[in-house]
């Protein structure tokens, strides 16, 4: 067998575990967000990393804003779950800003996912929310590319 073979066979095995791995924290986090959601509401906050840890929380939420529970994942790797966050239970998300003692005890991350899903609660619980689409790069670049060719091709017409 060749090293180039044997490498890309690597290759592949590797990216087919990741993909298998990814699923299975999909699921976990399917299974968490179901069983906040039998609580009552669910606010959602995240701070995405893409070379740090990338940091989610989720509050369940009563109907007077109270939480009922609090959970955490935080990582880089694909292996990383949910934990709980008891000294959140019983506090108003309301009030969860970057002022709150409770708040300042987390790390710069978790307090960017906080403050986040304390922002999306109130902006929805408000009715001003609408979702933004985030731009993908590669559709970008397909974009601008038909656009200068069609600029070309008005400009090659008229002369």
């Amino acid at each position: 067998m060749s090293p180039i073979v044997f490498l890309a066979m690597i290759i592949v095995m590797a990216y087919t575990l990741q993909i298998f791995l990814g699923f299975k924290q999909i699921k976990h986090f399917n299974s968490v967000y179901t069983e906040l959601r039998r609580k009552g509401r669910v606010a959602i906050g995240r701070r995405s990393g893409k070379f740090k840890s990338g940091t989610i929380v989720m509050f369940a939420i009563d109907s007077k804003g109270k939480i009922s529970a609090a959970k955490k994942i935080q990582g880089v790797t694909i292996g990383a779950r949910f934990k709980d966050m008891p000294q959140y239970i019983n506090h108003d998300l309301h009030y969860l800003d970057h002022y709150n003692p409770l708040v300042r005890q987390e790390n710069k991350l978790t307090q960017i996912a906080i403050e986040d899903a304390r922002d999306v609660f109130l902006t929805i619980e408000a009715g001003t929310y609408q979702e933004v689409p985030k731009s993908i790069p590669m559709i970008d670049w397909s974009l601008q590319i038909k656009s200068l060719l069609s600029r070309f091709k008005l400009t090659n017409k008229s002369l």
